[in-house]
């Protein structure tokens, strides 16, 4: 009686998510994978990658390869195009902010140093950790919606920012515009490759720069942006 129940519980829950518009679906995937993340993501590198892997690239993959959609899994001219763009503009960005205070005090996340035999593994599991975030944010929650519009971009940044609490303030501030630019690029690029390039890039260049002395000093930095209502 008690399996015959369960049969019955897994019949009507797959009854019902059918009954969903591939949006719904997606946005439901999303809020389920993001509430275990939370609940199971780990402090260490190597386990941060196994987790990842599975919920924020085994999920949307999984969700998309059954129902015949490749969630920016797509390489295609103007991706390549883009994704060369968008590095080049975010760079600016990651060379002044390894020079700030409270970025140095907090990256690299994990252990690593400046030997090539160390960084280089390390660098790979961070382009694996970009693209596991790149897929769920733009990926599930951008480029695979693309059908309500140009609007999908904005369905991520709030979770986006939640994600990044307990990183330096100035990251946490910009978190929610970029993810914007990030959505906006994918969505019409139709791939999800330019945001994991240059989120992939700019993580390991960020911990590059950090292993080493500042590029230059970052007084006029701090001096033009002591404005914002964050500690630099």
């Amino acid at each position: 009686m008690a399996a015959e129940r369960v049969d019955g519980a897994g019949r009507w829950l797959r009854d019902q998510f059918d009954r969903l518009s591939w949006f719904q679906k997606s946005l439901l995937t999303g809020a389920i994978l993001t509430v275990l993340w939370t609940q199971f993501v780990p402090p260490e590198l190597d386990r941060r990658i196994a987790v990842d892997a599975i919920l924020l690239i085994g999920g949307p993959l999984a969700l998309g390869l059954t129902h015949g959609k490749h969630i920016g899994w797509n390489i295609n001219r103007v991706a390549i195009r883009n994704a060369v763009l968008l590095s080049l503009f975010v760079l600016p960005f990651y060379l002044v902010g390894s020079t700030l205070p409270t970025i140095r005090e907090y990256y690299p996340m994990w252990q690593t140093s400046a030997a090539i035999g160390e960084f280089l593994p390390h660098a790979i599991q961070l382009f694996v950790l970009a693209l596991a975030a790149e897929t769920y944010y733009r990926g599930l929650l951008c480029v695979g919606v693309k059908e309500i519009g140009f609007k999908a971009v904005l369905i991520s940044p709030v979770v986006y920012m939640i994600h990044h609490m307990g990183k330096p303030p100035i990251e946490f501030l910009l978190s929610g515009p970029t993810d914007v630019l990030f959505g906006a690029v994918d969505y019409q690029s139709n791939s999800i490759l330019p945001s994991v390039i240059a989120h992939g890039a700019g993580l390991v260049l960020l911990d590059w720069l950090v292993l080493h002395e500042p590029l230059f000093d970052p007084t006029a930095a701090l001096e033009s942006l002591e404005w914002l209502p964050v500690p630099l």
